[in-house]
């Protein structure tokens, strides 16, 4: 497999760790698993934080492959958001040696209609834009309301042909999700994908709260868990053909792969991401770590 991505892990995993011991005594355990890159989301940007994470940059070798941002947050939610705290995000990517900031969603409201969207779109653009002024690439991440169509065109590629300036971070796992083929989806869209998150899809077993509701006769109680039981899973532990998704991403130019795992389903963070490196590697991907 030729190299021309690093494998990482998504900071949303993190956070509880980062609340406990840190930011710095979490990216050693990350270290010691075997990641080597990090891609920051829900981690408060603040200045101990920063630091924290210069110094895994520095004493770890941990690549700081992407902040996060949001174009605008809602009153009250913490974070930073580029109508906001621009010169700050440009301040903190610098100092952390990236170059790639991502958008996690758009805002709930820009679902509302098309045109909604479209404005959305338009402003991550003039953002783009700016940041490109700082040698900063942005870029979107998607879900599985992305591949809602309006006229037949989807919504992403409605924000895509409205944002030329905004690149891709294709999650697999939402792409599935969407009804859509993860590998397809990464050819598609190659040359403008930048990162992709690693995060498998598991159809789960029903649970025995499922069969109490069926003998009690409470026939859509049962069918309310039977048409719930996708999972988020661990790489490897899905039914994604993972060789192929890697080798696409690849191919399609993305420079980090970040694991992600929105729920855990009973393991730790640890024993996640454990399962999933050790999947990687068995899939042939050490090298990319």
């Amino acid at each position: 497999m030729e190299k021309a991505a690093k494998i990482g892990v998504q900071a949303m995993m993190l956070k509880d760790s980062v609340a406990e011991v840190g930011v710095f005594e979490t990216l050693r355990k990350v270290d010691a698993i075997g990641y080597k890159a990090v891609e920051i989301s829900q981690i408060a940007m603040s200045p101990e934080n920063i630091d924290e994470l210069a110094r895994a940059r520095d004493e770890l070798g941990m690549d700081i492959a992407a902040l996060s941002a949001a174009v605008a947050l809602p009153p009250g939610r913490p974070g930073d958001s580029l109508r906001n705290d621009f010169d700050k995000i440009v301040a903190d990517a610098k100092r952390l040696d990236t170059n790639l900031l991502r958008i996690g969603m758009l805002p709930y409201p820009a679902l509302k209609s098309r045109e909604s969207v479209v404005a959305f779109a338009r402003e991550a653009n003039g953002f783009a834009e700016r940041l490109q002024d700082h040698g900063i690439e942005l870029y979107y991440h998607n879900h599985h309301v992305e591949f809602a169509k309006y006229d037949g065109k989807y919504l992403l590629d409605i924000i895509l042909d409205e944002s030329p300036a905004m690149g891709l971070e294709l999650d697999v796992h939402w792409v599935q999700r969407g009804g859509l083929d993860p590998v397809t989806t990464l050819r598609k869209y190659a040359g403008r994908t930048a990162m992709v998150h690693l995060k498998d899809y598991r159809i789960g077993h029903l649970p025995s709260d499922a069969f109490a509701l069926l003998d009690q006769g409470d026939v859509p109680g049962f069918f309310e868990h039977f048409r719930n039981c996708v999972q988020f899973a661990e790489v490897g532990e899905g039914n994604l053909d993972f060789g192929a998704i890697i080798s696409e991403s690849c191919a399609a130019g993305a420079k980090y792969l970040l694991v992600e795992q929105d729920e855990l389903y009973g393991r730790t963070v640890w024993e996640a991401l454990q399962l999933s490196y050790d999947n990687l590697v068995a899939l042939g991907a050490s090298d990319l770590f």
